[in-house]
C-alpha cells in the first residue's frame, strides 16, 4: 500500500510541475510581511475570469507556510486541472514561540484573539484578492475560502462569523465567498451561521479527532479547569446548519480517525472540485454525507 501511495504523490507532484507562479505582498503587520503566491493556467486567455481557490494552510497557528508541498500542490491542482485561479496565503503565526503553544495552557482569550486576527489576515487577502481582480483574472463571484487545521478555523471563522471578529466589516463590504472548503475545521459558535452567510461546503472531519472537535467539543478536549477551555462547533454542528438552511454541502465523516484527516485529500480532489462545479458554478442544491470508517 505505502508503494502505491508513494507513486501517486510522485505522478500527481508531476503533472502539476509546469505553472504560472507570481507571488505579490497584501499587507505587512509589523515584522510581518504577508504573502500569496498565486497559480494561473497556463491557457489562460486575456479576456478570462476564473473561480478561486483561496487557501490557508494548517500548523496550530504556529508552524507551516504558504508554499509547503502538500499546499502548493493543491493550489497547483486547481489551477492546472481545474481551471481556477489557485492561491496559497502566509498569515500571521501568533502562536509561534509561546511557552503555552495553542493547547490547554493558552488562554480563552489568547485562543480568541489568535482566531481573530487569523480570521483578519484572511479577510485582508481576499480583499486584495478583490481589489486586483482584474490583474490576476478572478471572478470574484466565485470565491471558495479553504483550509486544514488552523486554516480551516480561520476561513470557518472569517466566512460565518466575520461580524464577530472584524471589527470594521463595512471595510470588506465587497468580499464575498462563494463557498469553503474544511479540512478538520471548526467555528466559534455556529449560532453566527445563518441562511444569509450560509454558502456550500465542503466539510472532512475524523470522528475522534482530538485537536478540533468533530461535534460541540472544548477545544483540544481541555478540562473545564484549564486554562485554555474554550467550546468549538466542529464540521457536525456545521452539517446541521446547512441542512437546516438547506445549503449544499459535501460532509466527509471518517468514523474512528484522528486529527489525520486534516490533510488534504489529493485521490478525492475530482469530488471536492464537482461538487463546487454543481453547487457553485451551476447553483444546484446538493446535500451529501458520505460515511467511512477509519482502516
Amino acid at each position: 500500500m505505502k508503494l502505491v501511495i508513494n507513486v501517486f504523490i510522485f505522478f500527481f507532484v508531476l503533472t502539476l510541475s509546469a505553472q504560472n507562479k507570481a507571488t505579490y505582498t497584501y499587507s505587512i503587520k509589523g515584522t510581518d510581511t504577508l504573502k500569496l503566491d498565486v497559480y494561473t493556467p497556463e491557457n489562460i486567455k486575456k479576456t478570462d475570469t476564473l473561480p478561486v481557490l483561496l487557501w490557508m494552510h494548517g500548523g496550530g497557528f504556529a508552524v507551516g507556510h504558504r508554499d509547503y508541498i502538500d499546499d502548493e500542490n493543491l493550489v497547483k491542482y486547481a489551477a492546472k486541472e481545474q481551471n481556477y485561479i489557485g492561491i496559497s496565503i502566509s498569515y500571521r503565526l501568533l502562536r509561534k514561540g509561546t511557552t503555552t503553544g495553542f493547547g490547554c495552557d493558552c488562554t480563552k482569550d489568547e485562543k480568541l484573539e489568535t482566531f481573530k486576527q487569523a480570521a483578519i489576515d484572511y479577510m485582508d487577502a481576499a480583499k486584495y484578492v478583490v481589489e486586483h481582480a482584474n490583474e490576476l483574472q478572478i471572478d470574484t463571484t466565485k470565491i471558495i475560502a479553504g483550509g486544514s487545521s488552523a486554516g480551516a478555523e480561520g476561513i470557518l471563522n472569517a466566512v460565518f462569523m466575520r461580524e464577530y471578529f472584524v471589527d470594521n466589516a463595512e471595510a470588506y463590504s465587497n468580499v464575498k465567498f462563494a463557498g469553503a472548503f474544511s479540512c478538520a475545521g471548526a467555528i466559534v459558535d455556529a449560532s453566527y451561521m445563518t441562511p444569509e452567510n450560509a454558502v456550500p461546503t465542503v466539510l472532512y472531519h475524523g470522528t475522534k479527532d482530538q485537536l478540533v472537535p468533530y461535534g460541540n467539543a472544548p477545544h483540544h478536549y481541555c478540562a473545564p479547569t484549564k486554562d485554555g477551555y474554550i467550546m468549538l462547533d466542529g464540521s457536525k454542528i456545521i452539517a446541521d446548519k446547512l441542512e437546516e438552511f438547506e445549503t449544499s454541502f459535501y460532509f466527509n465523516i471518517v468514523k474512528e480517525a484522528r486529527h489525520e484527516i486534516s490533510r488534504i485529500p489529493y485521490e478525492e480532489l475530482d469530488i471536492v472540485f464537482n461538487f463546487f462545479e454543481r453547487t457553485v458554478i451551476n447553483d444546484e442544491v446538493v446535500q451529501t454525507k458520505i460515511i467511512k470508517t477509519k482502516k
